[in-house]
């Protein structure tokens, strides 16, 4: 594996009883990228996303993450290596307020458990850490107000200050701005942008503008296989891919 690439997936297949949802897909993730992984419904997207975090076992194929093949481990340990995934439904403890939220991702992060009849005790010393995240992201002003009271999009970027408390250098982003009105996708998109400041991005999504102005790369995917690959301005133009969204002018 190249230095140059944070993540390799070598001929990766995935069957269900005989049904090939995944089958022979090569995807090289360089470091410091924002990588997409784009196809119609049905294309293989999120089972691929679930085989390299390892929620799903592969069929075939290999799969190494920064230099180490992670073909056989657990989703937990994917993710103690800094190997990262945000989900479609923003995951977030929706009881708690915004800072306690962040307080809680740093706790697990550092291995500890969290017992909400001492959570003070608990997450103290994480207030500085969790405030530092929460002015990345533009919460600072949420901090004390319920996660279940937040309006969605503030809900997706407090969902990813929970994700930088980790501490990745891979971050998966399923469909972010899924869900989002209108008036939050920019604010989102800058929100990705800024992470992927901080380490490598590969995300699923449907949002052609968006995937426009933030992806280096684009891996095109239809019916389990890799159709295309490269630039955004090279996959939009390419017949292959225009054929596959029906019709043209969807990409």
């Amino acid at each position: 594996m190249s230095s140059d690439l944070i993540l390799e997936a070598t001929n990766l297949g995935k069957s269900f009883r005989g049904f090939d949802a995944v089958r022979g897909v090569n995807l090289r993730v360089r470091r410091g990228s924002v990588h997409a992984l784009i196809g119609p419904n049905g294309a293989g997207k999120t089972t691929c996303f679930n085989l390299l975090t390892r929620f799903l076992p592969v069929s075939s194929g290999r799969i190494v993450f920064d230099g180490r093949d992670i073909t056989p481990l657990d989703a937990a340990r994917v993710a103690g290596l800094g190997l990262v995934r945000s989900f479609q439904i923003s995951a977030v403890f929706r009881q708690l307020d915004v800072l306690d939220n962040v307080r809680v991702a740093l706790l697990a992060h550092d291995g500890g458990s969290y017992a909400f009849w001492r959570s003070s005790a608990a997450l103290g010393r994480y207030t500085a850490r969790a405030e530092a995240l929460l002015e990345q992201v533009g919460l600072t002003r949420w901090s004390r107000h319920t996660a279940a009271d937040l309006p969605y999009g503030r809900k997706r970027a407090l969902e990813l200050a929970t994700t930088l408390a980790l501490e990745p250098s891979l971050v998966l982003l399923d469909e972010p701005m899924a869900g989002l009105g209108h008036e939050d996708i920019g604010p989102v998109t800058r929100l990705i942008a800024d992470l992927s400041k901080r380490c490598t991005v590969l995300m699923v999504e449907h949002n052609m503008k968006v995937v426009a102005d933030l992806c280096d790369r684009i891996t095109v995917l239809q019916s389990g296989e890799v159709l295309a690959e490269g630039r955004y301005d090279e996959v939009s133009r390419d017949p292959r891919v225009l054929e596959a969204y029906v019709g043209g002018g969807v990409v």
